[in-house]
């Protein structure tokens, strides 16, 4: 494995981290009252899908052609796959579906990033 592609990928996968965790943050702050929090909540939506699809190329790219394991490229494309699901639902205002959801992006999303720490050292 070449040492820019772990990197590539261990940072975007804390970039995504950090902006799912903003998700919450904005969320909780919108539900509190915070109105003009929905607009922020809606925008770094847009930034932290970015960064996921970043983190799903440097999977990709350490999977193919960088020899190393598969599952980073497999688990992303998933990740990707609940988050889009998860901005659709959002912005559909189908808030039933679209809270759990969120913690279960917010679980996965840190797991995630803790083992591509880990297993690509």
């Amino acid at each position: 494995m070449k040492p820019w592609i772990t990197w590539s990928l261990r940072s975007a996968a804390a970039l995504h981290l950090l902006g799912v965790l903003a998700q919450a943050a904005l969320a909780g702050l919108f539900v509190t009252g915070e109105v003009d929090m929905l607009a922020w909540h809606r925008d770094n939506a847009g930034f932290t899908h970015a960064a996921l699809y970043l983190q799903l190329v440097a999977a990709i790219l350490l999977w193919r052609p960088g020899r190393g394991p598969a599952w980073p490229a497999w688990a992303t494309a998933a990740l990707v796959a609940a988050e889009t699901a998860q901005v659709a639902l959002g912005h559909d205002r189908v808030l039933s579906v679209h809270f759990p959801l969120g913690v279960a992006v917010f679980g996965a999303s840190a797991v995630l990033t803790v083992m591509v720490w880990r297993v690509t050292r």
